[in-house]
């Protein structure tokens, strides 16, 4: 899958995709607005910005009120433009979350697996969404930083390693040790726990790393074949009846028009 910022073919590049007839004009794509919600710091704009960008920053600034990014990708022969709508985590910024929720066909539900009150939120943010959103919004629940607990596995291992020749005392000395210094990176939220949940809920269920880019593309492929586009596309006028459809598909991002955009705001423009 290829990707591109929406700025890299306003060149002479461009001229490439006019080789069709001369009055056949490209399909508009299918808009669909998409919000994640969770508790703050359990990666939503990781997520966002590697699946935008494919990029990762260790250090990322909390959100503020909001941030838009939109990214367009190809459904078999039909080219849908995702507007991400990242919200913060920050219970002050709670009461807006409505409005960016509102009128969303999709919704990505994270939590930190390494933080078992961060999936307790995610499933207040699920309740929310079931009595407030669209009745037919596609919600995917999905567990961030894997690398976490490949990190602490690895270290497992290495010390089982390590110890395997040590006496009694000194294994009792190391784990110690071992157990202060990973502490926060234990996984706290079993796979098998919150993929029942979501089973039982109706939910799409996927475990990711933003920051190595496991499951993120296959957390958007999942929603997208998800959605009702044949309802959407008469929702927005944008597509002849029958055109599309729903169910099992390829996804693929776009070589032309990709496009990242970002801001952070107090209101919604949606």
């Amino acid at each position: 899958m290829s990707q591109q910022n929406s700025s890299g073919n306003r060149d002479g590049s461009a001229g490439a995709a006019n080789t069709g007839p001369p009055h056949s004009a490209p399909a508009k794509p299918i808009q669909i607005k998409v919000v994640l919600l969770g508790d703050a710091a359990v990666g939503k704009s990781s997520l966002v910005l590697r699946f935008v960008n494919d990029e990762f920053q260790e250090n990322k600034e909390p959100t503020i009120g909001a941030a838009f990014l939109t990214q367009k990708v190809r459904l078999d022969d039909t080219v849908l433009k995702l507007d991400l709508w990242d919200t913060a985590g920050q219970e002050r910024f709670h009461s807006l979350a409505p409005m960016y929720y509102r009128n969303a066909q999709a919704a990505v539900v994270v939590y930190d697996i390494t933080r078992a009150q961060s999936l307790d939120r995610a499933k207040s943010w699920i309740k929310e969404l079931q009595r407030q959103a669209k009745p037919n919004i596609v919600i995917a629940l999905v567990g961030n930083k894997l690398d976490l607990v490949a990190d602490q596995e690895n270290e497992e291992a290495e010390d089982a390693d390590a110890d395997a020749d040590a006496d009694a005392d000194a294994d009792a000395d190391t784990d110690a040790e071992h157990t202060t210094a990973t502490e926060g990176k234990e996984r706290q939220v079993q796979t098998s726990t919150a993929r029942a949940y979501a089973e039982e809920s109706g939910l799409l269920f996927l475990e990711t790393s933003a920051k190595t880019g496991e499951g993120v593309v296959e957390t958007f492929t999942e929603i997208a074949k998800k959605l009702d586009l044949n309802q959407i596309a008469s929702n927005n006028q944008a597509a002849r009846p029958g055109q599309l459809n729903s169910g099992s598909a390829n996804v693929n991002f776009l070589s032309e028009g990709s496009q990242s955009e970002q801001r952070n705001t107090d209101g919604c423009a949606c």
